[in-house]
């Protein structure tokens, strides 16, 4: 039987610790006067550990043939790497507890991706209802702490955020391991799949799609507090892009069975070049942002839900977890690096507004590489969805 509400339950841990951590740990650091070229370094390494370590642990899960004994070493040693920031705040040691803490916590979405895919047995489209429950934690983290803030220090954050941490380490105790996929001996090899040229470009849009979301991760707390918004609206305007998220999860098996993946995916990025030139240069008008954000259910919701459904159809048997690992490092890893590097050197430089509108140009070119290069598959999609 399907465990929902345990996969559900992790889910809904694992995204409300990104609530939790990601719009207001630069808040945070903030606070200790770092410069943006410091916070971009720091928050950087999420996305540098995401490159390295779910290839690693993705390898290690198929030699031993099991995913959660991985994703449970990885909840409570990422809860330990998070400790250190209760030590010290010296970058040095926030960059250690930073490596620590991301090398362990990256290795698990993919293999409880995966793991997820195994417990659906041929049920793909049900995913989007599993993983709306991480949207939904989301929520709660982000607007709880939001509002939080609003009357305790910003460094209060430090203990809801390791709550959070800590419920990721109970679920992963309450989710059973799933069966092997079957591996057929005349399935193709790692390599055959990536020289598929629209796996090539799945993943080059992955990494583009991140990049572009890179200055919107890093930076879009503190542009709305430098624009006078207050902590609780900044947790709202958070929200309310996963909450289009949720919206577009819960219709996503109807999407997929009337469009095809390229279509969603083309879809997806158009959404993203005219979403962060609205951020940029609409901070001031409320309206513009809450649109912005809205859009958040394509740039994200859509595109996740196509692309992990294009991995798990490519990647079969074996190649899933490695599949996952694959498309999370590209995509989540190194575009995220990119765009999250490259927004802290030009914050300062080029300003809010032009930082924001490089995040709209990766979105336009990750447009043109779909549109270009994934030409010849839409029917034979439609026939799968």
């Amino acid at each position: 039987m399907l465990p929902y509400w345990r996969l559900s339950g992790y889910y809904f841990f694992y995204f409300a610790f990104i609530g939790a951590f990601s719009p207001y740990f630069t808040l945070y650091l903030q606070s200790l006067s770092f410069s943006a070229t410091d916070i971009a370094i720091l928050m950087s390494l999420m996305q540098v550990m995401r490159i390295l370590a779910p290839n690693l642990w993705g390898w290690l899960a198929d030699r031993l043939g099991a995913r959660m004994p991985i994703v449970r070493l990885s909840a409570i040693a990422s809860l330990a790497g998070f400790g250190v920031f209760f030590l010290t705040t010296r970058f040095e040691g926030i960059f250690v507890g930073m490596a620590i803490m991301a090398f362990f916590w990256s290795a698990a979405l993919p293999l409880v991706e995966s793991l997820t895919f195994g417990h659906l047995a041929g049920q793909s489209a049900r995913y989007g209802n599993i993983r709306l429950w991480g949207s939904i934690g989301f929520i709660v983290a982000v607007l709880g702490i939001g509002h939080a803030l609003s009357w305790l220090p910003v460094a209060s954050q430090l203990w809801m955020t390791a709550s959070v941490l800590a419920g990721i380490a109970v679920l992963a105790f309450c989710v059973p391991e799933a069966p092997s996929v079957p591996h057929h001996h005349d399935s193709p090899g790692l390599a055959a799949v990536l020289r598929r040229r629209d796996v090539r470009t799945l993943l080059t849009g992955a990494f583009l799609m991140s990049a572009a979301h890179g200055v919107w991760y890093v930076f879009y707390s503190i542009l709305l507090v430098g624009a006078g918004y207050s902590k609780a609206l900044v947790g709202w305007m958070w929200a309310i892009g996963v909450v289009a998220e949720i919206a577009v999860f819960m219709i996503m098996p109807r999407v997929m069975a009337r469009f095809s993946l390229r279509q969603i995916l083309l879809f997806a990025f158009a959404a993203a070049t005219l979403r962060f030139a609205m951020i940029g240069w609409g901070v001031e008008s409320l309206t513009v942002l809450v649109l912005a954000q809205l859009l958040h259910g394509a740039t994200f919701g859509a595109n996740h839900a196509a692309s992990i459904a294009a991995v798990n159809r490519w990647f079969p048997g074996r190649l899933q977890a490695r599949g996952q690992a694959i498309y999370g490092s590209l995509s989540f890893g190194a575009g995220g690096m990119l765009g999250g590097l490259l927004s802290g050197y030009t914050w300062d430089w080029i300003g809010p507004a032009w930082s924001f509108t490089i995040g709209s140009v990766f979105g336009l070119i990750g447009w043109w590489v779909v549109w270009r290069g994934w030409r010849d598959e839409s029917q034979q999609e439609k026939q799968h969805a």
